[in-house]
This record gives structure tokens, C-alpha cells and sequence, in this order.
């Protein structure tokens, strides 16, 4: 449509009307006269936009505005935004479909229970053929896990991406098998080996995608769960090499494998609100007043949409690499704190394991409580008291009689509190306060852990040694 200057004289500028109409095309602004019908602005912005049909004109909230209805008979005032929407029936959206929650079909669902619990089984087979004597058995063992690795990272078959996301456990399990040795101070460069086979095999997976489950862009491939598979591993083998290479003891491996879980339920929200660079608002755009005297461009301008599917893939794939490595997090938080804990260690580096494990349970307990994903909620909360019951299992036989009544009821007297702040939180007291709490606990039990480093490490006891000669 013309400018305000260019309409004939009998055309009263006072009832000119400027608009931003908001389409599948980008953002055009209008200054139409105010007799002028819903369904001629709608014509306007299709001939700017290049659209081959006008499409429907919606209100800022959705409303529809009948076609052929002048816009002086309707809500619409100077300086509003209307909508053009390609699909009457659909949503007011830019150029997307509707936001909708994930669905996933009961026989995917079917299919990665059972993989997970192949998965499990494949653990389990490793770690028996681990200790069956070198011979036939052992290698028939060893050679089904193989085989289900690589049978598993083939791009082949319709659910190809779950059964690849499963297929680093059985090569870590061949991998365990064949390196584990019955001496304690080779268990860490056992870890080390396994992880590695299980990140190598990820990498593998993940690059054997087929085409489909990458046909909507790198945010959609479905890698969510090779991504874990992938840091975790490489992160046993760092932690395996940096203890082979300085000599230290294996509780220094379980003990920096601890924090290193606490440390990643904090980091990981952090990669995965992550989002790729077309999404991000340019903020010099923003500065740009909408009725500045610049060129409407007509062909391009769709590329500044951001398509509403494209966020909720975005945000589905930030759920799924919470939940996977919320999962990760609290299988190697119970791990390092059963083989910290069960190792035969000095008095004083044993009282260091015990806090470091209390401590690590409890800030994952605590930092369960800011996730808003039921799944990673879950696991993270399992983790931390994982760590405490094998603290329990591996101090209480120790105790005297007397001690375990203490505990007993010390343990009655939290239940009750917990009881009376579950009541409170019920009926409203909640919210920030609570949030805070959970914050101020959270950041108290990552400092007395990573203090605790120092005993369970052993570093504590030997400078106090070199200083008492």
C-alpha cells in the first residue's frame, strides 16, 4: 500500500492507520486508511511478501478478523500488530506448526526398555566372563559382546538410532572382560580402558546415523544419548591416565570421580539450554524502530522466522541430554563411592571416603530439586541416595551399639522434620525460600566435598606425615 503521502486528497490522513503485520514471510509495516477492509490488507502484505494467496489476518491475541470488515469497525488502533496466517484453522504462529508435547509411540518406548535392559544384561556378562578362566567360555563371551556392538552401531533397520545409543555397553563390557585384572591398583586403568571402548564406540554410532534421524537439522539427530556416552567414557580415561601416569593410588580415581559427577549435575543444564546460533535474537534489530524509514525487503526476510518447530526440537533435545546424563551422572556416582568405600584403605583416608560420598549424596539430593525434567529429577535423587546406602552398608557394621542408636534416632528426628516441611510446603511455604535453602545447602555440601578431597586422596595424611618426621 502507499504511504500516507501519496493518497489522494480525499483520503483524510488523520485516519491513516500504521500496522506491522507479522507473517509466514517476516515483518512488513503498513499505513493503510482506516476504510480500508481486513481482507485488502491482507492483500497488501501478500503482494510485499511475495505469498501467492492472501492469508487470514489474526489479532496480537489471536482473534480473527472477518475479511471483509473495514478496519475503522474493528479493535485494531494505530500501532498494533496483526498476524497472517497461511492456515486459518491453525495457530497464530511465524511460519510453524504448533508446539506441541513430545510423543513418543508405545513401540519405541517397548524398544528402548528392552535395549536398556539387553544393555544391563550385556554389563552383567562382562563382568562374569571377566573372572571365568581364560579358555573357550571366556572368548565365546567375549565374542557375542563384539559382535552385538558392531551388529548395533550398522546403520540398519527403522529404530537404528536406539539400538546404536545401546550398543557402547557391550563394547564396554568386551572390554572389561578382557582387561580386568584381580589386582586392585589395575581397576582404574580397567575403568579407563572401558570407557574408552565405550566412547570410540559412541563416535562410531553417532557417525553412522542414518540420514532420516538427521533430516531436521543437527538439533534433531537423536545423538543425545552418544554425546553422554562419549563425554563419560573419555572422561574415565582421563581421569585412568592421569592416575597411571603420576603413580597415585586408586582412591584418587574414585575420589575425583565423585566430585567430577557432583560438578557435572551443574553443568550439564548449562551445554544443554545451548542453542544453535539461528535462534538467538539479534539485539541490534531490536534498537531499529519498526516504523523507520528503511527498505522492506520481500524475498528474504523469511529467513529472520524462527519456526516454532524448530524450538520444540530444540527444547526436546535439551530434555534428552538431561535425562541421559542425569542417568551417567548417578551410574558413576554409585560406582566410585562402592569402590572408594570398599577399598582397604588407611583410617584417616577412609574417614575422607565416608565424607566425601555423605557430601556428594547430599548435593545431588539437592541439586535434583531445580530440575524441572521428571526423568533427570529422578535419577539424580536415586544417585545421591545410592551414595548414602553404600556409606551406610560400608560404616554402620563398624559402629558400636550405642552409635547405631544415636543414628536411629537422629534418623526418626530428620523424618518428622521432613514430615513437618513437607506439610508447610503444602500449604504454600514454598518457592524462593525453600529455592534458596536448597541453593545455600547445595553450594555447602560441593565445598565440604571438594575439601574432603584431600583426606580420601590420601594427600592430607602424607603431608601430615613428611611434617611430624
Amino acid at each position: 500500500m502507499p504511504s500516507g503521502a501519496d493518497y489522494p486528497a480525499s483520503v483524510d490522513t488523520d485516519d491513516l492507520l500504521a500496522l506491522s503485520v507479522l507473517g509466514p514471510r517476516g515483518s512488513i509495516d503498513l499505513v493503510v486508511p482506516g476504510a480500508a477492509t481486513v481482507a485488502e490488507v491482507a492483500a497488501e502484505y501478500a503482494r510485499q511478501a511475495g505469498l501467492t494467496a492472501p492469508p487470514a489476518l489474526l489479532t496480537g491475541l489471536g482473534r480473527p478478523l472477518p475479511p471483509g470488515v473495514p478496519l475503522a469497525s474493528t479493535s485494531v488502533t494505530a500501532g498494533d500488530v496483526l498476524v497472517a496466517v497461511t492456515d486459518p484453522d491453525g495457530p497464530a504462529a511465524l511460519g510453524g506448526s504448533p508446539v506441541r508435547p513430545a510423543e513418543t509411540p508405545s513401540s519405541v518406548v517397548g524398544v528402548r526398555i528392552w535395549l536398556g535392559v539387553a544393555a544391563a544384561a550385556a554389563l552383567v556378562g562382562g563382568w562374569y566372563a571377566a573372572r571365568l578362566p581364560a579358555g573357550a567360555e571366556q572368548d565365546l563371551v567375549v565374542t557375542l559382546l563384539l559382535v552385538a556392538a558392531v551388529v548395533g552401531v550398522l546403520p540398519l533397520g527403522r529404530y537404528a538410532g536406539q539400538r546404536s545409543a545401546a550398543a557402547p555397553a557391550f563394547a564396554a563390557a568386551a572390554a572389561y572382560a578382557l582387561a580386568w585384572q584381580p589386582a586392585a591398583a589395575s581397576l582404574p586403568l580397567t575403568c579407563g580402558i572401558v570407557g574408552l571402548s565405550a566412547a570410540v564406540t559412541a563416535a562410531t554410532g553417532r557417525a553412522l546415523l542414518p540420514d532420516e534421524l538427521a533430516a531436521n537439522g543437527t538439533e534433531s539427530r537423536g545423538d543425545e544419548a552418544h554425546l553422554v556416552w562419549m563425554v563419560t567414557g573419555v572422561g574415565l580415561f582421563l581421569v585412568a591416565a592421569l592416575v597411571a601416569v603420576f603413580g597415585l593410588s586408586p582412591a584418587t580415581a574414585w575420589s575425583l570421580l565423585l566430585v567430577g559427577a557432583m560438578l557435572g549435575a551443574r553443568l550439564v543444564p548449562m551445554y544443554a539450554i545451548d542453542v544453535p546460533d539461528q535462534l538467538l535474537v539479534d539485539v541490534e534489530r531490536l534498537a531499529v524502530s519498526a516504523w523507520s524509514a528503511r527498505e522492506q525487503p520481500t524475498g528474504r526476510r523469511g529467513r529472520m522466522v524462527i519456526a516454532r518447530d524448530m524450538v520444540a526440537r530444540v527444547v526436546d533435545r535439551g530434555q534428552r541430554i538431561i535425562s541421559a546424563a542425569a542417568g551417567a551422572i548417578a551410574a558413576v556416582a554409585t560406582g566410585s563411592a562402592y569402590l572408594l568405600l570398599s577399598a582397604d584403605l588407611p583410617r584417616l583416608d577412609r574417614l575422607g571416603g565416608a565424607l566425601l560420598a555423605f557430601f556428594v549424596g547430599g548435593a545431588l539430593l539437592l541439586a535434583a530439586g531445580s530440575y524441572r525434567n521428571l526423568a533427570a529429577r529422578r535419577l539424580l535423587r536415586l544417585g545421591g541416595l545410592a551414595c548414602w546406602v553404600v556409606l551406610a552398608v560400608s560404616v554402620v557394621p563398624d559402629w558400636s551399639a550405642t552409635a547405631r542408636t544415636s543414628v536411629a534416632l537422629a534418623a526418626v528426628v530428620v523424618g518428622l522434620a521432613c514430615i513437618a516441611s513437607a506439610v508447610a510446603t503444602g500449604r504454600g511455604w514454598r518457592s524462593v525460600w525453600w529455592a534458596r535453602r536448597a541453593e545455600v545447602g547445595e553450594a555447602v555440601c560441593g565445598a565440604f566435598a571438594i575439601a574432603s578431597l584431600s583426606l580420601s586422596t590420601g594427600l592430607f595424611r602424607i603431608l601430615w606425615e613428611l611434617t611430624s618426621r
